[in-house]
């Protein structure tokens, strides 16, 4: 018995004109995997170290997230406090199994609450780590697991993202570069999300709506 898969994928290829033997098309496909040919760079984000940063908190700024400056990692309990206060939020924070968050001074903040593991829904703030920083768009890259559970990303309401400033890369090629070498071929996580400002839609009458399908706040924590 032939599949829905296999009856769909069969479709495509008589209106292609191909076949699943198509040996060309197989060295291709084998070619781009085994080589990951690089894609147009652009220039924009080819800058030095402390350039590329303020590129990515600019650009961040343009699509409305939210930017802190911190000099130390210890500094992010208060930070995230603060932001809680500022807004008029409880004073609680969920976030995941990631040791760079765990092994933070989060005792120096005692009206703080954190609580770890993904998020249900229930959560008013989310706090996750990025694996990089995208200078030419502002955005934060987040791969899925139980250090950084993809819930976070997208249930709460306002969502605060620790980027340091080594990871903030000029463009996507040098991140995905990045995310080969660290997971090695064939153990990519789950889901790679790329984040840029907060979720918003202006489908309805060109009205722009902030939190339309995901978090209405984005705060980035840049440290270093």
């Amino acid at each position: 018995m032939m599949s829905s898969r296999d009856a769909i994928l069969g479709r495509i290829r008589r209106s292609l004109g191909t076949s699943e033997k198509d040996a060309p098309r197989l060295a291709a496909v084998r070619h781009r995997l085994a080589e990951t040919p690089v894609n147009v760079v652009p220039a924009r984000g080819q800058l030095p170290d402390a350039e590329r940063v303020e590129l990515f908190i600019r650009k961040a700024g343009e699509v409305f997230a939210t930017v802190a400056r911190l000099g130390s990692r210890d500094d992010i309990p208060a930070a995230v406090s603060e932001y809680l206060r500022d807004r008029n939020l409880p004073q609680a924070i969920r976030r995941g199994a990631d040791a760079r968050l765990a092994n933070l001074p989060w005792e120096r903040e005692a009206q703080l609450a954190v609580t770890v593991g993904p998020s249900a829904g229930q959560d008013l703030a989310g706090l996750s780590h990025a694996d990089a920083g995208v200078a030419e768009t502002g955005t934060v890259v987040l791969t899925s697991g139980a250090d950084n559970p993809t819930t976070l990303n997208f249930l709460p309401d306002h969502h605060i993202v620790v980027v340091d400033t080594s990871t903030v890369t000029g463009d996507y090629e040098t991140v995905w570069a990045g995310l080969r070498r660290r997971f090695g071929a064939g153990t990519m996580p789950r889901t790679v999300n790329l984040v840029t400002g907060p979720s918003r839609s202006a489908d309805i009458e060109e009205t722009l709506l902030l939190g339309a399908h995901g978090p209405r706040s984005l705060h980035i924590l840049v440290v270093g």
